[in-house]
């Protein structure tokens, strides 16, 4: 430690915490003549506070420091940056210009000059902008967050928002607006417990004015903990606030603020408790300093930001008792993490939650490590600058400051480091965990499917038998049976199996993935290879039956097939799952089908909450046709729920089919939110509309024939009044209508022609001469929804997204090494 007596003393740097400034963000679009003056400016870095720079200390001792820390591998990011940057510096060169939030007066995407105030406001106010602070957790750019913030504050769903709203989120993904919905909510739980904690701490008389500030400046909930652990209920104080009870706090305050006045020996009382010797008076106010540089914002910010620079490690160690009492099967499974350190900025996310199961079976022992070198700084920080007297200090008061630094340090702010460290660790494993759960359940639902194919579903076994079930090209069970394949009866089952594929003329069978998978493969190969089902080419894949037997015995199944044996309805469900993987799916509880990565260790509300997501966002993206898609399909429709969907059906049953979308509105429950959130989802099938509409008329026609010759008038039947729109089959917004009809207007195109080759001529042309953007101009929208509009009406009838997606492997024989060549992609599953 340096001699502070010696050297001599600058001006007052203890800085008091002034109140946060307003600075939440303007949502302004820059004017045009201003880009160029703008564009100038965005490479011009920040000015560091003053407070906050890592000064002398730190070049005079690199050299030592060197020995005992390893180099950082990441650039410091200064916490108080966003306080001293001029809005129009706020995005990087690459980044996109401040933009208007769009309201819903503006559905279209038109430019908006007024939007009657652009603060976002918030419900519990801090000293932080939720903007900002939402944008520095995410790496969403700060316009993006703020426009956001207003669209899930209106209740606007994730896919509406990432197809309808792309220009209100610079091109975000699904998965993007999730973390981003996810980090808000964590930042409004943290407002809203703070807000209790103050309410609650007013109310007992506890509330300070400095314990205001801190709690106010708090960002997670452990700074929260860190600051109201010595007033919850049942703590025994802690021992600033014993030293605060025995009238300390003056002494405190003066030894940083007029030391020269200070007489420690004037507080020692013989016969009390704490202060009966001036070794106890000084360790009260030792005690009382600590907490107070422990709890300070500047400070805490400083050792963070010195932490991102510094080589920081995770460690792991066998316990103790486990290596004694444990089990060694359960030992053996964590045998990598017995001795293991790595930088927390390189671990990976399975390392970590592999690491806190060992913990939570008490396996294993895991610290954080801090280089002494971080220490010694910080604490040269705080003497120097930060916590530097006012006036001169005798040398037994300098004693006081920095024993009291190096008290905070290692009492107060070294474990409340480690414990932020494992919490932010723990929470980015979980939120991977939990996007890689949502990203394998994706790629299932948006399975391609395989229609118009007789199938037969297989679901293996031994003992009780191979379920068998054929269903038609309509998803109409035709046959179920059980074959012994595997019980020394596979040649007369063979026999029986062949006369059911040509009865039905099916030649593809779906297998699936459980037990006596392999050899039910094995089977089905040696029969198409030997031509046994000839004249039949039949061929065979293999396809997840995870959650088939949970949904054969849940209440869906029993009422879609209620005269079947449950054995059998899984059959039937695996054969389903090619034919239209999604609306099979969406049956099952999301995270019975999904495969992920520690999935029991991680948050199940956060789980279920994401995976019910993904489920809403690939229904929805691939649309449903209103007229013939079940009831559980609607349900995970955009804006829709279970009672919405209950209803939309029976409005179907009495009324029968929708002829547009315009009649969505009059199903009970679906109000005008829940129609703009659904309604680009929903799909007509305009043949069948058609069809339905020209029966109905003529049924009309005899009705009102029938009435003038009996001299009664009828009302008019409700089909007579309404006519089906050609943009129904689109994946177009009726907001948008307006715009699509201009742009037909415009490429002299016709609505009956959507999807056709000549439309798409047209189309091509049309961008061809005047390019998206002249066009955007001209019908005054976007250029994301003018695309939007274009594939909406290029895209040929029956348009289904799946067909880029993976499709299932139809094979004749098992594949062996011998089978495989260069660029050679296999499927399988991961045990």
């Amino acid at each position: 430690m340096l001699n502070m007596v010696s050297m001599p003393f600058w001006q007052d740097v203890s800085l008091p915490i002034a109140p946060a400034e307003d600075n939440r963000m303007q949502l302004l679009k820059p004017k045009e003549e201003d880009v160029g003056t703008k564009l100038k400016t965005l490479n011009q870095k920040p000015e560091v506070p003053k407070k906050m720079q890592i000064n002398s200390f730190q070049e005079k001792n690199v050299k030592s420091l060197e020995n005992d820390e390893k180099p950082s591998t990441s650039v410091p990011v200064v916490g108080n940056q966003a306080k001293h940057e001029k809005p129009e510096e706020d995005f990087a060169s690459d980044e996109p210009p401040f933009k208007k939030i769009k309201s819903t007066t503006c559905p279209e995407g038109k430019p908006v000059k007024n939007l009657g105030g652009n603060k976002v406001k918030e419900e519990f106010e801090m000293n932080w902008d939720i903007v900002q602070a939402l944008s520095e957790i995410t790496n969403v750019e700060p316009w993006v967050c703020a426009n956001l913030i207003r669209l899930f504050r209106e209740e606007n769903t994730i896919p509406f928002i990432a197809r309808y709203r792309k220009e209100l989120i610079n091109n975000l993904e699904a998965d993007a607006l999730r973390e981003v919905q996810q980090a808000l909510e964590e930042l409004r739980t943290v407002a809203k417990k703070t807000h209790t904690m103050i309410q609650k701490l007013k109310k007992e008389g506890k509330l300070s004015g400095c314990l205001l500030t801190a709690l106010l400046n708090c960002r997670t909930l452990e700074e929260l903990d860190h600051v109201t652990a010595p007033y919850k209920t049942g703590s025994k104080g802690t021992k600033a606030q014993r030293a605060k009870q025995l009238g300390l706090e003056p002494a405190a305050l003066s030894l940083l603020q007029n030391p020269m006045e200070l007489n420690l020996f004037s507080y020692i009382r013989p016969t009390t408790k704490g202060l009966s010797t001036i070794q106890e008076v000084e360790a009260g106010v030792q005690h009382i300093l600590a907490d107070i540089f422990a709890k300070d914002k500047d400070t805490l910010d400083f050792i963070r930001k010195l932490c991102q620079q510094r080589y920081i490690c995770i460690q792991s160690a066998l316990a103790k008792v486990s290596s004694k009492s444990g089990n060694e099967k359960d030992i053996d499974k964590f045998q990598l993490y017995h001795e293991f350190s790595c930088n927390i900025k390189n671990i990976h996310h399975h390392q970590i939650l592999a690491i806190n199961r060992g913990e939570n079976l008490k396996i294993l022992t895991v610290k954080v490590n801090i280089p002494d070198g971080v220490k010694n700084e910080f604490c040269w920080w705080c003497v120097n600058e930060r916590w530097r007297p006012k006036q001169f200090l005798q040398p037994d008061l300098m004693r006081i400051l920095r024993n009291s630094v190096e008290d905070s340090y290692k009492r107060l702010i070294y474990p409340l480091l480690c414990r932020e460290f494992r919490s932010k660790l723990t929470s980015d494993a979980e939120k991977e965990s939990v996007m890689m759960f949502g990203r394998n359940l994706r790629q299932l639902l948006l399975t391609s499917p395989v229609r118009g194919r007789t199938l037969m579903g297989v679901d293996p076994g031994y003992k009780h038998g191979c379920k068998l079930a054929i269903i038609s090209p309509t998803s109409q069970i035709l046959h179920t049976d059980v074959v012994y394949l595997h019980s020394g009866q596979g040649f007369h089952e063979a026999e029986k199996i062949k006369r059911l594929l040509l009865r039905y003329s099916c030649n593809t069978v779906v297998i699936g993935n459980g037990t006596a998978c392999r050899e039910t493969e094995a089977y089905f190969a040696d029969l198409i290879m030997k031509k046994y089902f000839a004249p039949l080419d039949v061929v065979y894949c293999i396809v997840s039956e995870a959650g088939a037997s949970i949904y054969s015995v849940s209440p869906e199944a029993s009422k879609e097939m209620p005269d079947l044996d449950p054995n059998l309805r899984s059959a039937v469900s695996i054969a389903r799952r090619v034919q239209d993987p999604l609306a099979e799916l969406v049956k099952i509880e999301p995270k019975h089908i999904g495969v992920g990565m520690y999935q029991h260790d991680v948050s199940q509300t956060l789980l279920k909450a994401t995976l019910d997501s993904v489920v809403e966002e690939c229904v929805s993206f691939v649309g449903v046709d209103i007229n013939i898609c079940s009831e559980i399909l609607l349900r995970h429709i955009a804006g829709l729920n279970a009672n919405r969907a209950k209803n939309i059906i029976e409005w179907r049953e009495k009324n029968g089919p929708f002829i547009n979308r315009e009649q969505l509105k009059e199903v009970k429950g679906l109000g005008p939110k829940s129609f703009q959130q659904c309604a680009g989802f929903i799909r007509f099938n305009q043949e069948y509309i058609k069809t339905f509409c020209g029966e109905t008329h003529a049924a009309g026609q005899m009705v009102r024939t029938v009435s003038a010759q009996g001299k009664k008038k009828s009302k008019p039947t409700p089909c007579a009044s309404r006519q089906p729109n050609p943009l129904d089959q689109t994946c177009i917004h009726p907001e948008s209508y307006n715009i699509a009809m201009r742009f037909l207007s415009f490429i002299g195109g016709n609505a009956n022609d959507i999807g056709k080759s000549d439309m798409q001529q047209k189309v091509n042309a049309v961008i061809q001469k005047e390019g998206l953007e002249g066009i955007a101009k001209r019908l005054n929208t976007t250029v994301h929804t003018l695309q939007l509009i274009i594939d909406g009406l290029t895209q040929p009838e029956g348009f289904d997204i799946r067909t880029d997606f993976d499709k299932p492997d139809f094979k004749r024989s098992i594949v062996c090494f011998e089978d495989l060549s260069v660029g050679t992609v296999l499927t399988g599953k991961e045990l």
